[in-house]
Parts: C-alpha cells; structure tokens; sequence
C-alpha cells in the first residue's frame, strides 16, 4: 500500500471514530435535537466518502476489501449535493449500524 492511500484510511479512521465521539450517549432523538452535532457528524461522513473515493484512483483492488464502499461514496455525494433533503434517520442508521463495520474493516487493513 502506497503512502497516499494509507494516509486516506487514516483519514476514514479517524473521522469514523469522530462521528463515534460526537454520538457517544446519545439517542436518535437526542442525536435530532443537536443541530451541531448533525453537521460535524455529516461533515465526517464527507471525508470518509471522499477519502474513499480518492483510494478508488488509486488502489481499486484495496477498495474491495471494504464492505459497502460503493455505497459509502453515493453518501458522501448526497450529503455534499443533496444538504437539503438528508434524512436524519439513514444518517442515525449509517453511524449505529454501518459505522462499526467500516472502522473494523479499516483497522484490519491497516494492520495488515
């Protein structure tokens, strides 16, 4: 793995685990009425989307070690395009569901 692609995982790493911290104790509800919260925890989810999407150009055979990763970047393009019509709940569903997943899937590339 080149340098350039190990600094864009750290990239999703660390902004996976950001989003992780922004969250931690909350609820949907919860998570609903923090507008801040909301737009740091989507602005995370850019640079993953985009961090991903630039290994995409660069080592497309790593990329399909990572689940969904397709899926990751259209998210990315909704967030970045589509601001005024996300939908808080898929976003609470990508940082409890999907999250977890994307930064074990990670970790595990970089440790190897």
């Amino acid at each position: 793995m080149n340098d350039e692609t190990r600094k864009n995982l750290i990239d999703v790493l660390q902004a996976a685990e950001e989003i992780q911290n922004f969250v931690r104790g909350m609820d949907f509800k919860a998570y609903q009425n923090k507008p801040v919260t909301k737009r740091a925890v989507e602005r995370d989810f850019e640079i993953i989307g985009e961090a991903l999407n630039r290994i995409k150009d660069t080592d497309d055979e790593l990329l399909e070690k990572i689940s969904e990763h397709h899926r990751i970047i259209g998210f990315r393009n909704i967030l970045i395009h589509g601001y005024d019509i996300v939908d808080e709940a898929i976003v609470w569903q990508a940082v409890t569901k999907h999250l977890p997943i994307l930064i074990r899937e990670i970790k595990e590339i970089l440790s190897a």
